[in-house]
């Protein structure tokens, strides 16, 4: 079997509060977060250039979970000042800053729907 190269090409994050979460996430990364009508109503999409990658979701059949799936953010080299900011936005700190061998490091939050989400950094 050949190796394929996979890539993620949208990702949606369900939450109660479309509000609250959008100031989260933003305070967290230090982004603004796109406002985009869609069929089912507003989301709250993340970009990356400009173009949308994925968003916050009000739930239609989907709900905040601790469970499940696993979404790790870049922390683009600063783990530590991302807990920080989630932290201070509201979230909560699950498995602090760790060291994952030759892969680089990786935590996990909770953010302010109940969603675990993750960060990663080489």
């Amino acid at each position: 079997m050949a190796n394929t190269k996979i890539a993620i090409n949208w990702f949606e994050i369900p939450v109660e509060n479309l509000d609250r979460a959008a100031k989260f996430y933003s305070s967290v990364f230090a982004t603004e977060l796109v406002p985009m009508e869609t069929p089912g109503g507003k989301i709250m999409a993340f970009q990356n250039d400009e173009v949308p990658v994925g968003a916050l979701s009000p739930c239609d059949g989907n709900s905040p979970s601790s469970n499940g799936a696993m979404l790790y953010f870049d922390a683009d080299g600063d783990i530590d000042g991302t807990l920080k900011r989630v932290e201070a936005a509201g979230g909560k700190v699950i498995v602090p800053n760790t060291a994952i061998g030759p892969y680089g490091y990786m935590a996990h939050f909770a953010d302010t729907e109940g969603n675990r989400v993750a960060l990663h950094s080489t």
